[in-house]
């Protein structure tokens, strides 16, 4: 098996350990009146879709259509494999607390139940185990991740080491991804809709106002810049006379080669940049997850 594969499989048992262990940690209620499957040893029970109420605490707003659309003909064909989290609520109703895209492809395969574990919760609860599940599973954009880090932040008075200890990550990643939340917003929706990448996000940071920002980011755009392209530009901005000294400046790119650039990303749905020189050079492809090497992976090597 190759690396690749490897470190997908790890992946795959990270986050079914984590829908266990989410779980685990949640007391059980006793199971509810006219609903069927198990009530004891942990089983899940069969809850009516139309009886669960969407997570108001949920971080995650935008969902990757493809992946929403495989993961429809998989619930459709197979069922929900990995039960979904909800909390009771007065009347009979139900609250998601995590599994959401299953909840949503389960609506759009026409299923009437889903299986899920029933805990009892707090809303603090709730909302901490909504952001850090997302945030393990690594599936929102930069800006989403950046604003799941400062709720936690603001509203469990986490610390960014406690946050990096919770989720799995570095503090230096935690502190990166905050730092983006100091973007002006047309520049931040830039980055959650991924016509920034978050390295060119992380670079844009640097520079001090919010005008400045935005003309540097749209020249990265209409430029079609690297990530490392857009640090050189920005040091320039930020440190002009070591730019005059050195009389260099960001090259344009030539109309055949951002053509190009184009249609790959057309065609692969990620960026691409065409980095040539003379007649060689380079063509650097960049995926935001696992899921989109993979299928990156598919469409190259067959």
């Amino acid at each position: 098996m190759s690396a690749t594969g490897l470190d997908a499989k790890r992946a795959n048992n990270d986050r079914r350990a984590l829908g266990k262990g989410l779980d685990s940690l949640l007391p059980r209620v006793p199971k509810p009146s006219g609903q069927g499957g198990e009530s004891d040893g942990g089983k899940p029970l069969d809850v009516a879709i139309g009886q669960i109420d969407r997570n108001p605490f949920q971080t995650r707003t935008n969902f990757d259509e493809r992946q929403m659309e495989e993961l429809t003909a998989s619930v459709a064909s197979n069922g929900v494999v990995q039960p979904i989290l909800v909390r009771p609520l007065p009347g009979g109703r139900f609250q998601l607390i995590a599994g959401e895209r299953r909840w949503l492809a389960s609506q759009r395969a026409g299923k009437t139940t889903v299986p899920a574990f029933v805990r009892q919760v707090s809303d603090e609860q709730a909302m901490e185990i909504t952001i850090i599940e997302n945030l393990q599973r690594a599936d929102l954009n930069p800006i989403e991740q950046a604003r799941a880090y400062e709720r936690l932040s603001r509203e469990f008075g986490m610390t960014q080491e406690q946050m990096a200890t919770r989720t799995g990550k570095d503090r230096a990643s935690v502190s990166n991804f905050l730092r983006l939340l100091k973007l002006p917003e047309p520049v931040q929706n830039k980055v959650a809709s991924g016509a920034l990448s978050f390295g060119h996000a992380r670079a844009l940071v640097a520079l001090e106002t919010p005008a400045a920002i935005e003309q540097a980011a749209n020249r990265i755009i209409a430029l079609s810049l690297s990530v490392r392209q857009a640090e050189t530009m920005i040091q320039g901005i930020l440190h002009p006379e070591k730019a005059a000294k050195k009389k260099k400046e960001v090259p344009p790119v030539d109309p055949n080669v951002r053509e190009a650039q184009n249609r790959l990303q057309h065609a692969l749905g990620m960026r691409v940049t065409v980095e040539d020189h003379n007649g060689k050079g380079k063509v650097i492809i960049e995926y935001a997850r696992l899921e989109d090497f993979d299928a990156l992976m598919e469409r190259l090597a067959g």
